[in-house]
């Protein structure tokens, strides 16, 4: 056996190597300190710039806007869920008909702009208005509100199903066997062990496609929705001054940060058992 006869004296740390001043970080550190620059300049031209009258003015305007914009966001949200399990599940189906026409939906409305599937609602339907009035639903369809959550639910529902898809192919194969041999019916074991595993698989990609949609909301003020953008676009249209984008452009990013924050804790909050 041996020993040591001799403990070694304590050592300093050794000596931290410097990082070399590449072109790499140095265009980095000029981006930061562009972007800081520009921050500040914001700031400083709101501040300057701040005008009480048109606070008092149009301020109640932008809440109006920001609620029909979280409205028509959270029902497309919905209403798109609700419809992209049964097209994940027909994506799934090894009936080639039902599978080749969720393909082809979801195809379609991913491939095309938002903002063309909206004029599509709103302007193309109209040309059918007889045949609408006759069912009873052009009541619908000729409501600006009612054509833009319709346009970005069927939309949302597409990427969705891509969502949802994926992460229900991710549930390992071996879960499904486990649940067979405990005598499991498929449905029971789809709705309470594959689903709950897929959904945490999900989580970060749904909430992507969420922030997405706020963003892309936007577009329904072209139809004349009185959205955060609409009520931006009637007040810059009344004053003309380019803060008013920018007081929308800070609203967004609100929405955004806060959502951001909440898809965190919720995150954490399913996956706790995951953690040690």
């Amino acid at each position: 056996m041996s020993y040591a006869e001799k403990l070694i004296a304590p050592q300093a740390a050794p000596r931290a190597v410097a990082k070399p001043m590449t072109a790499a970080r140095l265009t980095g550190y000029i981006l930061v300190a562009f972007w800081a620059l520009l921050a500040a300049f914001l700031i400083l031209t709101v501040i300057k710039g701040w005008d009480p009258d048109k606070f008092t003015r149009y301020g109640p305007r932008y809440l109006h806007g920001l609620w029909i914009t979280l409205s028509i966001v959270a029902l497309s949200v919905v209403f798109g869920a609700v419809l992209s399990l049964p097209l994940a599940m027909a994506r799934m189906s090894g009936n080639r008909v039902l599978n080749w026409l969720a393909y082809g939906y979801i195809y379609f409305f991913r491939g095309t702009p938002l903002l063309a599937q909206l004029f599509l609602v709103y302007y193309g339907l109209g040309i059918f208005r007889p045949q609408m009035e006759a069912i009873g639903l052009w009541w619908f369809f000729r409501d600006a509100w009612y054509c833009g959550v319709f346009a970005m639910t069927i939309n949302t529902a597409a990427y969705q199903a891509e969502i949802l898809r994926g992460a229900i192919q991710s549930v390992p194969h071996g879960q499904h066997e486990a649940a067979a041999a405990l005598g499991i019916h498929k449905a029971i074991a789809f709705r309470k062990i594959i689903l709950p595993q897929a959904f945490i698989v999900a989580l970060r990609p749904y909430g992507n496609e969420i922030i997405l949609l706020i963003k892309g909301s936007a577009v329904v003020a072209i139809i004349t929705v009185l959205d955060l953008m609409g009520e931006t676009r009637y007040a810059f249209s009344r004053t003309f001054d380019y803060q008013t984008y920018l007081w929308a452009a800070i609203f967004y990013l609100a929405i955004v940060e806060a959502l951001r924050h909440l898809w965190n804790w919720i995150e954490r909050r399913l996956t706790r058992h995951l953690k040690r």
